[in-house]
């Protein structure tokens, strides 16, 4: 790797902590200059050295960060990617549900247009993503995405008021929609397919099926697109992270990844 990259992280939640112990054990030229919650006078621990903590989108700019990366969920999004973008910080997006609401999108994308800043959207739990966003530039006919998980990923949510988590047997469909309406719903477990939408043929076209499977041990996901380029089949089988079963290791990797990507002098 060359140079050195400065970031700021918006939430220290599961994803956040994890994102922050695996730059520091890959001891690259990262430095996490801040991280941002909503309350800074509540204890927290495993903190990256050196790190201040903010809880003002406005005390973003005085931090001088390159890339300010969002794990702190939807709500978050607007706020800390308006001052960030405008700031001229690039701001990456993991609680993607938040684009369910076009207006928010619209914003962001109109104030890093302004600034010359960058709106990034990561793969999230997600690979071949690349993939489907070049399909694109020829006619798609479909993409459907399968997300599958073990029933313990799904309690606390309105699949528990859809079927009885903790009686079924075999793999159970509970839910059938739009992306938009997916993300907006489960936005902790499905915030993922606003990433297959926008790489493809939109929130309102992708369709996203939600399945309870008591035989799986780690969180599926499956995309399926045809079109004019010809017909893609992808699979990805993650392993949860171990705080948050909702939340897949890979969601937490792909971050990294974005991260180390932007100082080293080969990205693949």
């Amino acid at each position: 790797m060359s140079g050195s990259e400065t970031i700021v992280l918006v939430g220290w939640g599961a994803i956040g902590k994890r994102v922050a112990e695996l730059l520091t054990e890959r001891k690259g030229a990262v430095k996490i200059v801040a991280v941002a919650v909503r309350d800074r006078s509540a204890s927290r621990d495993g903190l990256p050295p050196g790190a201040a903590l903010i809880e003002d989108p406005a005390e973003l700019a005085a931090t001088g960060a390159g890339l300010v990366v969002e794990a702190a969920g939807r709500p978050s999004v607007l706020a800390w990617g308006e001052a960030a973008l405008r700031a001229g910080m690039d701001f990456a997006v993991s609680s993607t549900s938040a684009f369910v609401d076009d207006a928010i999108f619209t914003r962001l994308k109109d104030i890093a247009a302004i600034s010359g800043a960058k709106l990034i959207i990561p793969p999230g739990a997600l690979g071949g993503i690349d993939a489907l966003s070049a399909a694109s530039r020829l006619p798609i006919a479909r993409v459907e995405h399968r997300i599958i998980k073990p029933p313990k990923a799904w309690a606390g949510t309105q699949a528990a008021q859809l079927i009885q988590l903790d009686e079924i047997t075999d793999a159970t469909t509970f839910f059938t929609d739009t992306a938009r309406e997916a993300a907006d719903t489960f936005p902790q477990n499905a915030n993922v397919a606003v990433i297959t939408s926008l790489a493809g043929i939109g929130l309102d076209h992708t369709i996203v099926s939600l399945v309870a499977d008591p035989k799986a041990r780690l969180n599926t996901h499956e995309i399926i697109a045809e079109g004019d380029f010809g017909r893609m089949h992808l699979r990805f089988e993650n392993g949860p992270l171990a705080t948050n079963p909702k939340s897949s290791e890979m969601t937490a990797l792909n971050l990294v990844r974005l991260i180390e990507n932007r100082i080293a002098t080969t990205a693949v």
